[in-house]
């Protein structure tokens, strides 16, 4: 029997396990840009109405929620399907762009420098119908494991209000609130993150 005080980690270990095997992650392609986006439509609109209005959402979609093709070509976005259709998507940049669509104006193609810059962490979206069942959880360690093994010694993000609550159960770290303009007269408002990685840095290892 497993202690009381081991179980949630038992239990979280379990689920991000079970959900790897049930529908194991792997690369997106340019084919999938049209899925892709439908999922980002339905996962902003179906998670993310607590945190911001309808006219928000809309007006965000396309550009800061966007897809963004260039993560595709550099074999760093990924997707989970189940049945056929795509539950989830997520993704680790090498570049400085830290969020937002290929229709995003402002975007910056540089590559990053692993041994001064943090890696970015990008457009995690889960179907409605799928949150909390370890898809993000695993799409995460997947892509810190890969920006470590590229060098990168830090990860960054920049959190939805909706997301922020995910990030900072898995050692991600910041307060400050920006508000960025997605037309329309409209803004969000989003939390930049930040997480170092060092000896204890597996997620599996601390789960929350």
């Amino acid at each position: 029997m497993i202690p009381n005080k081991y179980w949630k980690r038992y239990s979280s270990q379990r689920s991000e396990s079970d959900s790897m095997e049930a529908h194991p992650l792997r690369l997106a392609t340019l084919a999938d840009v049209p899925a892709i986006t439908a999922l980002i439509g339905l996962s902003a609109r179906g998670l993310c109405l607590s945190d911001y209005t309808a006219a928000q959402i809309e007006a965000a979609l396309g550009t800061a929620w966007g897809c963004d093709s260039e993560l595709i070509r550099d074999g760093t976005y990924f997707v989970a399907e189940a049945n056929g259709d795509l539950i989830a998507s997520g993704g680790w940049g090498r570049r400085k762009t830290m969020f937002g669509g290929d229709a995003r104006p402002g975007r910056q193609s540089e590559f990053l420098d692993p041994a001064c810059d943090a890696a970015r962490i990008r457009a995690f979206f889960v179907h409605p119908d799928w949150a909390r069942h370890g898809l993000a959880r695993a799409m995460l360690n997947r892509c810190e494991s890969e920006a470590m093994a590229n060098g990168f010694k830090a990860a960054e993000l920049m959190a939805t209000l909706t997301g922020q609550r995910f990030y900072s159960k898995l050692g991600y770290h910041g307060s400050e609130i920006v508000e960025y303009s997605v037309g329309n007269g409209e803004t969000i408002r989003f939390i930049p993150m930040r997480r170092s990685f060092d000896s204890t840095s597996e997620i599996s290892a601390s789960p929350q």
